[in-house]
């Protein structure tokens, strides 16, 4: 996955754009929101937004692009990045780098590898990322939580959907089962409360897919003068991404888009195009496996349109 970093014809993008947004509106088939997140189920499916940030400082918008949701599962992007900072490569002692063949949910892969979960981008790791993030509260200089990093990335007050983390801190059962799991196994360091409580914040956190948009350039290129370890960084976030960050759907997802992208159960998808462009989708109607259908829909199209596959 080399960086390209081209000029981009902002006429064409733009363009491109407003032709995705277009075809999005007419499509009958939206897909399902989610249903087992109460504040989610009832938001009407046929919404759709999309905002593209190229490396060049540009911003290309088209639909409800400035309208906020829950975020959910993109969140895992940041706190693994900020994990990585602060721990480098000690992240993969207690956290896999593999596609784990089950739902993101799912507690029977925890046990089979004995609290180990199998990518930092499935429930059970990302909430073993969260309980490393508690770890470096006494560190300098160093972002604490998603909800600070995101504030620094895109220069704006972040704020939480309180709908969603009341419902979320009240229930989220199954989630507490698999953090039981991975403390009864040793790898959780902190207790299950004070882990799932900036877990269950960071998934409630609500952007527009602007914001989103503007979150994901250092995942672009690594930063505007990058470093030679954020670089490093920022192309290992991508590749958990591609090969992990659309749940069941991944395979296919790179198949159709060829982009690194993670969803998220709020519609929203963050998709970079390296070297070129961050890019941010939301639709609510979700397809079998959980991610954004017309969200996608649009990233394929935009992908072939602009030629933006990593696979040439």
């Amino acid at each position: 996955m080399a960086k390209r970093s081209v000029k981009i014809d902002t006429k064409e993008l733009e363009a491109a754009v407003e032709e995705v947004v277009g075809r999005m509106g007419v499509i009958e088939r939206f897909g399902k929101a989610a249903d087992h997140i109460e504040g989610l189920a009832d938001i009407e499916t046929d919404r759709f937004g999309i905002a593209v940030a190229t490396h060049d400082g540009g911003m290309v918008m088209g639909g409800d692009a400035e309208t906020p949701f829950p975020i959910q599962s993109i969140s895992k992007v940041f706190a693994l990045t900020l994990a990585l900072r602060a721990f480098g490569d000690d992240v993969w002692k207690r956290v896999g780098r593999e596609p784990s063949g089950d739902p993101f949910n799912s507690i029977v892969d925890l046990e089979r590898h004995k609290g180990k979960p199998r990518n930092p981008f499935i429930n059970p790791g990302a909430i073993v990322v969260v309980d490393m993030l508690l770890d470096i509260a006494a560190k300098d200089e160093t972002h604490k939580t998603v909800r600070d990093f995101l504030a620094a990335e895109i220069g704006e007050e972040i704020k939480v959907d309180r709908t969603i983390f009341d419902k979320e801190s009240s229930g989220g059962f199954n989630n507490r089962a698999m953090a039981n799991m991975c403390k009864f196994f040793g790898n959780l360091n902190h207790e299950v409360d004070a882990v799932m409580k900036p877990y269950v914040s960071q998934c409630a956190i609500a952007l527009t897919c602007r914001q989103l948009a503007l979150a994901g350039r250092y995942l672009m290129d690594g930063g505007e003068k990058p470093l030679e370890d954020e670089s490093v960084r920022a192309r290992r976030v991508n590749s958990l991404m591609l090969t992990c960050g659309q749940y069941d759907g991944s395979g296919d997802f790179a198949f159709r888009v060829g982009l690194p992208a993670k969803s998220g159960v709020g519609g929203g998808i963050l998709a970079i195009a390296p070297g070129l462009a961050s890019i941010a989708v939301w639709s609510p109607g979700l397809d079998e496996n959980g991610n954004s259908l017309l969200g996608t829909l649009a990233l394929e199209q935009l992908a072939e349109r602009m030629g933006w596959s990593v696979f040439g």
